[in-house]
């Protein structure tokens, strides 16, 4: 587990910087990804963007699972306000994970956006029946992966209002 924490360039040049809800606490955001480009490339776009966060990296089902369940060496994790979940992963895949998280009524509650390269109606319409949140799929350009990570801040963090803890 890698723990990153991600100030965006506009924050760094003193423009607009705000945690979650405006808040100057940042989002904390689990991304469940086994593949190093795609991490890369979702770190950069959110540092690209108006969100402080700190981004925190599963790279299988089961890293995701016991981050999110604050187990053994996870158990000072921090909750996640959003998880960007990966459906194609070793160990445990993104619909093992969304079934856990769906089983247990506090996981159920975090927001799950369902970022895969996966264009498939199957798990399109699977990730949903275990209460996905969103399903995107992944861009191959770092432009467009910039503008869907920026089209998650502005929806989960600014137009949406969340619970707290």
């Amino acid at each position: 587990m890698r723990y990153v924490v991600l100030v965006s360039a506009a924050c760094m040049a003193g423009r607009w910087c705000m945690g979650m809800n405006g808040t100057d606490s940042p989002v904390e955001i689990l991304l469940a990804e086994d593949n190093p480009g795609d991490v890369t490339l979702t770190r950069k776009a959110l540092e690209e963007g108006r969100l402080a966060n700190n981004l925190h990296v599963a790279t299988d089902g089961v890293e995701a699972l016991g981050f999110l369940r604050q187990t053994d060496e996870y158990a000072d994790a921090p909750r996640p306000d959003l998880v960007l979940l990966d459906l194609n992963m070793p160990r445990k895949d993104g619909k093992a994970v969304l079934e856990a998280m769906q089983a247990d009524e506090d996981l159920s509650r975090i927001p799950v956006v369902v970022l895969t390269s996966s264009e498939s109606e199957a798990d399109i319409a699977r990730s949903y029946e275990l209460n996905a949140n969103a399903y995107l799929t992944k861009p191959v350009d770092f432009d467009g992966f910039v503008e869907i990570v920026d089209r998650i801040d502005e929806f989960w963090f600014q137009v949406v209002k969340l619970p707290e803890g």
